[in-house]
């Protein structure tokens, strides 16, 4: 049996109707509750807490009858006319009540305002120039049309814009891609049922809005199809819908439009007696035809999908609700007491202190594993290994480089009446001091990028755990950038200390100092004798350990100078290496210590007396809440409070289920497999 048997509410003989009966039958009533609790969950706006609802989605092509099947089944009249009519989904909530006069309401922008038959469609029409703006433009802004009405079908559709792909004047270029994207948003997920409305002249396989409805729902099993204008274009329809080409899953109905003043009732009798007498029509089957079927049809379906949705509905809803409360217990609790927000101080304070102690000391990534910016050992390991790099490729640092020049100018202006071979101390403190010199805004340079670095860790550290009060946030920051001030300035002065150090004394223990002065010594008669000697060979000499250096202009040099400079040029080589060990040695002791009071005592003190000195604020008002964080726990609480009436509201209706089965029952009343169907 077809999904389309499966749904069949009338019988397959209707004698001629001599009078029009309501669109809906005890079934509607039996539904009902469940129906209002989709509906009072959708006055919650439960679907902006992620929670999909159940929803008949209406759409199709421009001008394909999309207004008269909704009029035909709401038994009013919607705003008509050339091009685009609905500019904006429109709502409409169709529900049964045994009253005189129907009662009708558009509720759009958080206002409801009533209006009635005569009046509504122009009333919609103004609407939707609040929500859309005046001109053929569109907008995604709803507007619901609430219909209380005796004999219609309890149904919630919501009604899209009609696919049109030529701007006409007044739309917008991109007029086609703007209703797409309305369109897929309303159609794709799986609690929606598609209702395709189709003109029966088209090629339904060339159908742009079957196309789009076959990208969501592959299979079929949640689009219906309902054929317009079924009297304007009978041959071949009755082929068309029972060979299915496009794969509706939900079968097809088909019906006549009402023509110009005809009342529904009046409609209604001559659709009936089209499809019993038309030779092409007549030969439809009878559950696939009129607007009463196309009612119970979707009533149907309806209740199907509300059945088929609850329980998933129920779950989501739970894990929103416990999400929102995880949420909730994240935020910082509101402060009563000067006690509390004292709490609450040196809990930050605690709390920032262990961050910096795990990324500054101990290397821990557990806070920031994926933000290589605050994984601050390695990067400070790498900012001394480049420290390392440019001490060791300077100018400064390179033996070959003017081999004995700067040597021999120092010897030959330190010269003094005295013994030969006698080396003053003097002209080595002249060379070192020179070096020194060159070098010296090297460590400083290094100095301030490290603290610069430090500083930047240390205030979005104090920021993220302040993130919450920002006048606490303001004063910490404060605290932490004067402290970082002070330390860098503190820095930068021990370090040109030590690089005055280095000028002025050259001493060391490191036993590297005499074993590499030695072993570049042992050269110095090869070197000698390759320099006076040399006639054949290039004008260089490969030393060991330092490699190859010019030697050429040397031999204008008497011997006694060039042992002298040749000393001297060796002894600073071995101690050069020993300055740049001491330098690159302090720098890492002298930030691990530093790094280490800045982390455990300094920064507590700095901020302790920047809050509570004689200059410092009162705690509470430090520890007022900040807008967006007052903000944010009011949406966290207005969101728990409307989950949990979504919860009670689901409850009543699962325990009804659950104690008589009935929503089940109701909808297999036509066929036990119906469930599988929707």
């Amino acid at each position: 049996m077809s999904s389309v048997d499966s749904l069949a509410l009338v019988p397959a003989e209707q004698p001629e109707p001599v009078s029009i009966s309501p669109l809906v039958s005890s079934y509607n009533e039996r539904i009902r509750p469940y129906l209002d609790a989709v509906e009072r969950l959708r006055c919650l706006h439960i679907t902006k807490e992620g929670i999909p609802l159940p929803t008949i989605v209406v759409v199709g092509d421009q001008s394909s009858g999309k207004s008269s099947v909704l009029e035909s089944l709401a038994g009013i009249s919607l705003p008509r006319g050339q091009g685009i009519c609905t500019r904006v989904p429109l709502v409409m909530r169709l529900q049964n009540h045994p009253i005189s006069k129907p009662e009708l309401t558009l509720e759009y922008q958080n206002r409801a305002i009533s209006t009635n038959e005569i009046r509504v469609s122009e009333d919609i029409k103004r609407a939707t120039v609040e929500l859309a703006g005046p001109g053929k433009g569109i907008s995604n802004n709803p507007l619901t049309l609430v219909v209380r009405k005796n004999g219609v079908p309890d149904l919630t559709m919501v009604d899209l814009p009609g696919i049109t792909r030529v701007p006409v004047q007044g739309q917008p270029e991109n007029i086609y891609d703007q209703i797409k994207a309305i369109i897929m948003e309303y159609i794709t997920p799986e609690e929606s049922i598609v209702l395709n409305v189709i003109a029966a002249s088209v090629d339904f396989s060339t159908c742009e809005s079957i196309r789009m409805s076959q990208f969501v729902d592959k299979t079929g099993q949640r689009t219906l199809a309902v054929v317009t204008k079924a009297d304007k274009n009978p041959e071949g329809l009755l082929e068309k819908v029972t060979a299915d080409e496009v794969n509706i899953g939900l079968g097809y109905v088909c019906v006549r439009n009402r023509i110009e003043n005809e009342t529904y009732d009046e409609a209604r009798l001559e659709e009936a007696k089209l499809f019993r007498t038309n030779p092409h029509l007549s030969k439809i089957d009878k559950s696939m035809v009129g607007i009463p079927v196309l009612a119970q049809k979707l009533v149907q379906i309806q209740a199907a999908s509300i059945s088929k949705r609850l329980p998933e509905m129920v779950k989501k809803i739970n894990e929103k609700l416990n999400a929102n409360l995880s949420e909730l217990q994240t935020l910082p609790k509101s402060m009563t007491s000067a006690a509390d927000a004292m709490t609450a101080f040196m809990r930050i304070i605690g709390l920032a202190k262990e961050s910096l102690r795990k990324i500054l000391l101990t290397g821990e990534l557990d806070e920031y594993p994926d933000e290589k910016k605050m994984h601050c050992t390695a990067r400070i390991v790498e900012m001394l290994d480049n420290y390392s790099d440019q001490l060791h490729q300077c100018p400064e640092s390179d033996p070959c480089k003017n081999f004995l020049v700067e040597e021999i100018s120092v010897l030959e202006e330190s010269k003094l009446v005295g013994l030969p071979n006698f080396l003053p101390r003097a002209v080595f403190f002249v060379i070192l001091q020179r070096k020194v010199k060159e070098i010296s805004g090297t460590p400083v340079g290094f100095v301030n990028q490290v603290w610069s670095y430090i500083e930047d860790i240390v205030i979005s550290v104090l920021a993220r755990h302040s993130e919450n009060y920002c006048q606490l946030q303001m004063s910490i920051g404060r605290a932490g950038q004067t402290l970082i001030g002070k330390m860098k300035e503190k820095c930068v002065n021990q370090v040109k200390e030590i690089v005055e150090m280095e000028k002025l004394t050259d001493y060391t223990c490191h036993p590297d100092y005499m074993s590499e002065y030695n072993r570049l010594s042992a050269q110095q008669e090869a070197f000698l004798k390759y320099v006076y000697n040399n006639v054949d060979y290039p004008p260089q000499f490969n030393l060991k350990g330092i490699g190859m250096v010019d030697v050429g202009f040397l031999k204008h040099y008497s011997n006694n100078v060039l042992q002298q400079a040749f000393d001297l040029k060796v002894r600073m080589i071995a101690y050069w290496k020993i300055v740049l060990k001491r330098l690159i040695d302090y720098m890492a002791l002298h930030l691990q210590y530093n790094i280490k009071h800045l982390v455990n005592k300094d920064l507590e003190v700095e901020i302790v007396n920047e809050l509570l000195g004689p200059q410092g604020f009162c705690i509470e008002r430090l520890l007022d809440e900040s807008p967006s964080l007052a903000v944010k726990r009011e949406k966290v609480l207005r969101s728990i409070t409307k989950l949990r009436e979504a919860i009670e509201v689901l409850s009543n209706v699962m325990d009804r289920i659950n104690s008589c089965g009935e929503i089940r029952q109701l909808c297999c009343l036509s066929h036990p497999k119906i469930m599988n169907k929707v």
